[in-house]
């Protein structure tokens, strides 16, 4: 049976207090959300027609980070088939334009822009196994595209979470938090972060909201300047 976090706390992935073990050479870190129906909340928005709902385009990232907490390859600038230039393409940051790194230890398999359904609306597959010893650190962040033109806040989410599925499809952890006025204005979140340690992967439940809509602006606090 998986374990449910609470902000701040820690396991090890590989193997937990219970005595279970996990296959960490593939590793799910999936996440969900459901969105509030104006004027409700709870389980009465479960009820409510899920037609009238306001579309919020959630955006999972990850970066992979060194020894000193830093992303150490931002990629490059590209031309999409769009014709738009795209930055941070095939670096050490995963996210909507740049899905899959250049190992292939690690990819974003797609995005959800609703949040209906059940299980994860966004997933992010990675090897722990193979990764490279120089990854010491993986954060994983959320983001509402364009939150703040919208007026489309954390604090208008219910159910989210993040988990951790290994290999064989058991789950290993989840930690979930529902929005509430301490979120309200917040358009990002920190929500996990995972790390090696005496020869293991740690997993540490973070939750921690940020005012940005853009993952850049946190991506500057990780990076060589």
């Amino acid at each position: 049976m998986a374990i449910n976090l609470v902000k701040g706390q820690t396991i090890d992935l590989r193997k937990n207090d219970k005595g279970e073990s996990f296959d960490l050479s593939s590793v799910t870190i999936g996440l969900g959300w459901d969105i509030k129906q104006k004027g409700t909340g709870g389980l009465f928005s479960k009820l409510l027609n899920f037609g009238s709902r306001e579309n919020y385009d959630l955006d999972a990232c990850a970066f992979l980070m060194d020894i000193n907490g830093k992303v150490a390859s931002l990629g490059q600038t590209v031309k999409a088939t769009n014709g738009n230039n795209v930055a941070l393409y095939g670096g050490d940051i995963i996210f909507f334009n740049s899905m899959k790194h250049p190992s292939g230890n690690i990819w974003l398999t797609g995005d959800n822009r609703t949040g209906e359904g059940d299980g994860d609306d966004e997933q992010i597959i990675v090897k722990l196994d193979a990764l490279d010893k120089k990854y010491e650190k993986i954060l994983f962040i959320v983001t509402i595209y364009q939150g703040k033109v919208n007026k489309q806040h954390f604090g208008m989410i219910d159910n989210a979470f993040i988990r951790a599925v290994d290999n064989k499809g058991k789950e290993i952890l989840k930690f979930s938090l529902s929005g509430d006025s301490s979120y309200d204005g917040m358009c990002s979140m920190k929500f996990a972060e995972v790390y090696r340690k005496d020869g293991s992967w740690k997993f540490r439940a973070i939750g921690e909201p940020n005012a940005t809509d853009n993952f850049v602006d946190i991506l500057k606090e990780h990076i060589y300047v």
